[in-house]
């Protein structure tokens, strides 16, 4: 990772992460297409935009279209159309979301499909020839994830220690290193000598990047930011940072500011599907009543096509209807308003402006210093920035 310009003030840096596929600028926000596309979106649309990098799952891949496909179609990147860069979750993280239908074992983990009932046994090796055959370029290790509302330490301990095991029997199955890059993900729940032991441990692997997991999983913002900051300490300065599942506004700028350098989340996309456009003040719900004969656009400087072309109402009375052109144009907007936040954060770190840039975008959405919640007054004050 090349660093092109660092905070003076925060651990917020600016990147380019040399992939494969593509140059990635960081911070970066990768959007989520679990099966191989955005809901209502096509590549095309995606590069439009100016996406890098986006992110699907291995789990699904693997299931639908399956490894035979994939490696029969030359990957993911020619089956889907996609000339940049892509990065394949392991399916470690069905393991909270399916837990109803998997055992674990040393071995792997056994899941049940939950449509059709078939089973696949993921192994850490099984990860890989999955990732192998979709030829993403940045893959991620199988690992033993667990609820971070899970009180049981020896349960988290236990994780924790399989992670590192697994992890490197990933790297001996990983069969195209120069081609794929592996990313190793820091555990340990919200325990902090775990996450310093899996630190530890995992730092001391030859790997392009690591991941911190984990987290985004119900506990509290307080116990969120410390866990960030722990683990964003503890790993090399050199290589990328890689937060999992965080995609809320206000928390890609704090743990921005925390130093973390890539963010996925389904939230965007999955908030568009039910009719929420995301704006500088917050969220609009487009389907309320309020919206029927607004005529102005969604947001009047956001330069995506939804934007540009249409109204507040018109997308209003497709939702209404129940159009699938609704879900599109939303999708397309939270997208662009994503990449759009994650690129004026590069700017204001070149410039040496960032926490002027943190106080005026969080202050649109927190207008006076009682709205604040008290955890981003913390994380920002743990790195000098002060937002009364």
């Amino acid at each position: 990772m090349e660093i092109i310009a660092t905070c003076s003030y925060t651990k917020a840096r600016v990147g380019k992460v040399s992939l494969p596929h593509q140059v990635v600028d960081t911070p970066v926000f990768m959007p989520v297409g679990t099966q191989g596309t955005l809901k209502g979106v096509t590549p095309q649309q995606l590069r439009e935009i100016g996406i890098q990098i986006m992110l699907s799952n291995t789990y699904h891949l693997g299931n639908e279209p399956g490894e035979e496909v994939m490696n029969e179609a030359g990957g993911l990147h020619k089956f889907m159309g996609w000339d940049r860069a892509l990065l394949t979750d392991s399916g470690g993280f069905q393991m909270v979301s399916l837990i109803k239908l998997t055992t674990l074992t040393e071995k792997g983990v056994d899941f049940i499909h939950p449509k059709n009932g078939s089973r696949m046994l993921l192994t850490p090796e099984k990860s890989m020839a999955i990732q192998n055959s979709i030829g993403a370029d940045i893959m991620m290790q199988l690992d033993d994830v667990v609820s971070s509302t899970v009180t049981d330490k020896k349960r988290v301990e236990e994780a924790t220690h399989r992670s590192i095991r697994w992890l490197d029997r990933c790297i001996s199955a990983h069969s195209r290193p120069a081609e794929q890059y592996l990313f190793p993900i820091i555990q340990g729940g919200l325990h902090e000598d775990l996450r310093h032991e899996c630190l530890e441990a995992m730092t001391k692997r030859h790997t392009k990047g690591f991941a911190v997991g984990g987290l985004s999983g119900g506990e509290s913002k307080d116990d969120f930011w410390k866990t960030v900051t722990i683990s964003t300490d503890g790993l090399p300065a050199n290589k990328p940072r890689y937060l999992m599942g965080v995609g809320y506004a206000a928390d890609l700028v704090v743990c921005t500011a925390l130093g973390c350098d890539m963010f996925d989340c389904v939230f965007p996309t999955r908030t568009a599907r039910f009719g929420s456009a995301l704006v500088p003040t917050g969220q609009l719900t487009i389907k309320s009543k309020e919206f029927a004969k607004d005529f102005n656009p969604i947001q009047a400087d956001c330069p995506c096509h939804t934007c540009k072309t249409y109204t507040r109402a018109y997308v209003h009375m497709l939702f209404r209807m129940q159009h699938p052109s609704a879900c599109h144009m939303l999708t397309i907007h939270n997208v662009t308003y994503q990449f759009t936040l994650m690129k004026s954060m590069r700017e204001s770190i070149i410039a040496d402006r960032f926490p002027d840039f943190i106080r005026k975008t969080l202050g649109r959405f927190y207008p006076t210093i009682g709205d604040y919640p008290s955890w981003i007054v913390d994380a920002l004050h743990s790195v000098n920035v002060s937002v009364g």
